[in-house]
């Protein structure tokens, strides 16, 4: 068994009349609480080696730019809201335009000639066939029906032409009053005339081309009426909208003299 040898707490004492040995002089501790081997060095920071360095990151201005929406997507979403509520009111219309249209069934108005009357178809040329003139009279009904039960038509007075049907030559002009055509009202205008007023000049290819309808044995006319008409439904009031009344198919003789 092995003796341990514990350090005593006293101070070293001079053996065999010897003096004491001074202390090693790495030990020796100055006021200023460095020691006497490290007065000339500067103190090191101790960096641990498990710890990363920081380094500043440079700014990015892409991830500024991402946080905010971006003005492109800010048009696309106005785009589509815009033609989504253009797209649902065109619907809404189209229902309601269905709706009505089966409700009150709307029909345009008819008009109908069942008579004409050839009074005076005169052409007079001078004797070089530099100059024709034109004198005419018509007389004939007209009739104007309107088949709604919930619109009613106002209409303006209708300027009348009367026409040749196979030239085209305009042979005389009148005028229909204008009339109010009630819920399944039915109109007749009799003796409606028609006439040229003087007799008109024609240039000499109208005037080659309506002596040649005139020779034949029946000569074709063709009647034109223009007015304009606004319709009412209930409180719904339409603004003034122009119309062409066409009636052809009319024949007839020319009296002589």
């Amino acid at each position: 068994m092995t003796d341990r040898v514990f350090p005593t707490s006293k101070p070293p004492t001079a053996t065999n009349g010897g003096a004491i040995p001074p202390p090693p002089a790495s030990a020796t501790v100055t006021t200023n609480g460095t020691t006497n081997g490290m007065a000339n060095q500067k103190p090191q920071v101790y960096i641990p080696s498990n710890r990363p360095i920081y380094r500043p990151q440079p700014y990015s201005r892409r991830h500024h730019h991402q946080s905010r929406p971006s003005c492109r997507r800010i048009c696309c979403c106005c785009c589509f809201w815009s033609i989504l509520i253009i797209l649902i009111l065109a619907l809404m219309a189209a229902i309601a335009a269905t709706a009505t249209y089966v409700i009150y069934h709307p029909r345009s108005p008819s008009f109908s000639v069942p008579s004409l009357r050839i009074g005076r178809v005169n052409l007079t040329t001078a004797s070089d066939s530099s100059v024709s003139y034109l004198s005419s009279f018509f007389n004939f009904t007209l009739l104007s029906g309107n088949p709604n039960q919930h619109l009613t038509f106002s209409y303006d007075p209708f300027i009348v032409t009367i026409e040749s049907a196979k030239s085209g030559t305009m042979l005389a002009n009148g005028t229909v009053p204008a009339f109010f055509s009630g819920k399944g009202n039915k109109t007749t205008f009799h003796g409606v005339i028609a006439m040229s007023t003087s007799a008109r000049d024609l240039d000499p290819d109208e005037a080659r081309h309506l002596k040649s309808d005139l020779t034949r044995a029946r000569v074709g006319f063709e009647i034109q009426m223009r007015t304009k008409v606004k319709m009412q439904m209930g409180k719904l009031k339409s603004e003034g909208v122009e119309i062409k009344v066409t009636c052809q198919g009319f024949e007839g003789t020319i009296p002589k003299g």
